[in-house]
């Protein structure tokens, strides 16, 4: 596979937290012969559609990867945003024709659940975008 251009598109929401998460798929990335092409920190996952669509217009962009965290809170809020953000990134890889991985912790997690979730999360995100690529290859 030529080498491809992958953008990330990062909540500062437990920002800590996924910092390591970029860490993780950037070597992901790495590993594949596919290069980072920009990091994006939006405020929250709310945000990351419309921060990953103008990245998905752009010719250089061959793929991109959601990274967050939404946990567990006293309403329903994490849940119905969740699903919201969700279904909104699948509009946009369809829309777009290109793979997008979602690596976005939860919703519904606690703090103890979040730690043990960051490697795999991030790593899944970017393996998912590796395996769209080859598709075409």
């Amino acid at each position: 596979m030529l080498s491809k251009k992958v953008a990330i598109i990062a909540g500062e929401y437990h920002k800590e937290t996924v910092k390591k998460m970029i860490n993780e798929a950037d070597s992901v990335l790495a590993e594949h012969n596919l290069s980072l092409f920009d990091i994006c920190w939006v405020p929250g996952s709310m945000e990351k559609p419309l921060a990953l669509k103008h990245f998905l217009k752009l010719d250089e962009v061959d793929a991109a990867v959601v990274l967050g965290v939404i946990e567990k809170g006293e309403t329903m809020h994490g849940e119905i945003m969740g699903h919201s953000v969700v279904n909104a990134i699948l509009s946009l890889q369809l829309e777009f024709m290109k793979p997008i991985g979602i690596g976005i912790i939860g919703p519904g997690v606690d703090d103890n659940q979040i730690e043990e979730r960051i490697i795999p999360y991030a790593k899944n995100a970017v393996k998912a975008v590796v395996s769209m690529l080859s598709l075409g290859s």
